[in-house]
């Protein structure tokens, strides 16, 4: 595939941005010679495009720091003071206001604050270039319209602070108000959220149970794909966990527990310990990575790249804290039917092997 292919395959896509990014993080401090002043207006008066409710939202859920300490809206700045800001990155303003489409929604929880999603393979998460709607975010602007106007709350701003691939299905967390918004960016960005993945790899990891922690990166030379850099002195740092939940020889299920939420990570991690995800067109999982030459066996994958032509993917359960009542939340997911049916054709291929 030439580079202009993949370019052209990544637009239409628009796997661009990973969870991490879609937080600002910076540091600001005090000169010497600043007056006593509140820190909302201070922060005002430095930060371009940002409401005082919502920098006030920011401080009040803990995102906005003075000396590494939370404060309240009223406190009063100092100089030599640091300020430590986590904040939502504003949305991509050239691609204009979202348009609302109704689109059904799978919705697994929802409440005055947040609710959790489905997203299905195959649908891009947000509007881009190649696709300008039919996203998961027009279907939100949609189901958003049907709600009160709340203090804060953004029409053309749908609360996602993280996301998935075009083709990986799973759990997705949208806030509906600046301070749940805020709180969540700041949950994601201290790695306190809990994500695990299952994934279908090719072989059997050796070990079976395992950590990778090796950098990410756009790749030098193709610059819509990404991969590792082992020496740490390029990419994002990043760490995945993962567990074999069932080995078949050919292929395993494994689970995959993430520290980082870097692009693409999980396929380029399972690449880089030579198991590329099944039907990963991107990471070389499209290929016969493990298995016989005979033609009977070629024919059996080739059937089951039909029936799941994407990575096998599929972000399983989301855990993190709900921003107002502090509670500890949970939600898993089954694994989607093209998922599903590809595992079972693998456990009877390998069982009829078996009895040979």
């Amino acid at each position: 595939m030439s580079t202009e292919e993949l370019d052209i395959q990544d637009s239409e896509e628009q796997e661009g941005l990973d969870s991490d990014d879609y937080q600002d993080h910076q540091q600001i401090v005090i000169d010497p010679k600043q007056a006593p002043l509140r820190i909302d207006k201070f922060l005002m008066d430095r930060l371009m495009k940002v409401s005082r409710n919502r920098l006030q939202n920011a401080i009040r859920s803990g995102s906005i720091l003075v000396d590494d300490k939370e404060v309240k809206p009223n406190f009063k700045v100092k100089p030599g003071q640091v300020i430590t800001l986590i904040l939502p990155k504003p949305p991509q303003e050239h691609l204009g206001p979202v348009q609302p489409e109704d689109i059904p929604l799978d919705i697994r929880y929802e409440d005055d604050d947040l609710m959790v999603v489905y997203k299905p393979p195959g649908m891009v998460v947000h509007p881009g270039v190649g696709h300008p709607n039919g996203t998961l975010v027009n279907a939100l602007a949609y189901h958003f319209k049907d709600l009160p106007v709340m203090k804060g709350n953004d029409p053309d701003r749908i609360g996602l602070v993280h996301r998935i691939d075009k083709n990986t299905s799973g759990l997705l967390v949208v806030a509906k108000t600046d301070y749940s918004m805020t709180h969540l960016a700041k949950q994601f960005y201290n790695h306190t959220v809990d994500r695990t993945y299952q994934a279908l790899v090719w072989g059997e990891p050796d070990p079976p149970n395992g950590t990778i922690t090796a950098n990410v990166g756009r790749h030098p030379r193709f610059r819509k794909l990404f991969t590792v850099f082992p020496e740490g002195d390029e990419g994002k740092w990043a760490v995945t966990h993962y567990k074999t939940l069932e080995g078949m020889y050919y292929v395993s299920l494994i689970e995959c527990r993430l520290e980082t939420g870097r692009t693409h990570q999980i396929r380029i991690h399972m690449q880089h310990l030579g198991h590329p995800l099944f039907s990963d067109d991107k990471y070389g999982g499209d290929q016969i990575v493990k298995g016989t030459v005979f033609s009977k066996y070629k024919k059996f994958v080739e059937n089951c790249f039909t029936v799941m032509p994407r990575q096998a993917l599929h972000a399983k359960s989301l855990g993190f804290t709900h921003p107002v009542s502090g509670e500890r939340l949970h939600f898993e997911t089954d694994l989607p039917e093209d998922f599903a049916a590809v595992m079972e054709k693998w456990r009877t291929y390998v069982n009829s092997r078996k009895t040979l």
